[in-house]
């Protein structure tokens, strides 16, 4: 079936005129659509820094251009620092990821299905999610102080909010329609949980995972600013100090390469347990 649009064009197309081909994005379909559209928006972004970078309107110091940033990131890389740091980032958000996730997970499905956890442990989990994660920091580092378990801990937490909300919303907003049949064919609780309540949530689950990964590389940066050696954040800690803005903006680049992955291989691995809700690009 026609477009709206193209059917409007269609119509004001004069009698006899060959009708327009397909345009660049719409001969690529699929993921080269996202690639491409991904890599457009990149180089255009690129084309920009560098015109502004070119006028000099700011110091070169403070706003280098992007072969700056380029020759930055190769310097740290064939100095062994940029791999250490992605490695040592990546194992503690993917960890904090891990356990804020489960924790979310499992809080929700009490929150949602019993009247315990909705009358106790809902409302104080109400009150805790617009506490900022950053502000829990020095309380982790009093608790675990200044190694891994107190960096986990922090990403840990900030993980915990998106993805209990989404889940509770996806767990709490199953059609009544949809239990009605289940206790009218004799399906007890726990098969209702896991046949009807669980797979209809999966996709407010996922979505509630995707934001809690992002929010891991946004707190990654704050969790290793003390008490460690490598990784991204202290990486980005140790530039600012010695005003190496080229260093600091390759190291954001590398984090946000870094979120993007993850968002996208989570989104991959799920795909077939949301293949019937699964977003158009």
């Amino acid at each position: 079936m026609k477009s709206l649009l193209q059917a409007r064009a269609d119509t004001d197309r004069p009698p006899g005129a060959p009708a327009p081909g397909p345009g660049l994005l719409t001969r690529v379909t699929g993921p080269g659509r996202v690639v491409a559209g991904t890599a457009a928006g990149l180089a255009l972004a690129g084309l920009a820094w560098s015109a502004v970078a070119a006028t000099g309107t700011f110091p070169a110091q403070l706003f280098p251009s992007p072969a700056q940033i380029l020759r930055a990131g190769q310097t740290m890389w064939a100095e062994d620092l940029l791999l250490t740091d992605i490695l040592a980032s990546v194992q503690r958000a993917m960890l904090g990821l891990l356990a804020g996730s489960a924790a979310a997970i499992g809080a929700a499905i009490l929150t949602s299905s019993t009247r315990a956890g909705r009358a106790l442990l809902q409302p104080v989990l109400r009150l805790l999610s617009p506490v900022p994660t950053i502000g829990l920091v020095p309380l982790a580092i009093l608790w675990f102080g200044i190694g891994e378990n107190s960096k986990i801990l922090v990403i840990a937490l900030g993980v915990f909010v998106p993805v209990w909300i989404n889940s509770h919303s996806g767990f709490a907003s199953t059609p009544a329609d949809y239990l009605q049949a289940a206790r009218c064919l004799g399906a007890s609780r726990r098969q209702t949980l896991a046949r009807i309540v669980i797979p209809e949530a999966i996709p407010d689950v996922v979505a509630g995972i995707r934001v809690g990964a992002a929010m891991a590389f946004v707190l990654i940066v704050v969790a290793e600013m003390t008490g460690t050696t490598a990784g991204i954040g202290y990486r980005i800690y140790q530039a600012q100090l010695f005003s190496q803005a080229d260093r600091l903006i390759c190291c954001l680049i590398v984090l946000g390469v870094l979120g993007a992955v993850c968002d996208q291989a989570i989104a991959a691995l799920t795909a077939p347990a949301v293949g019937w809700a699964r977003e158009v690009h």
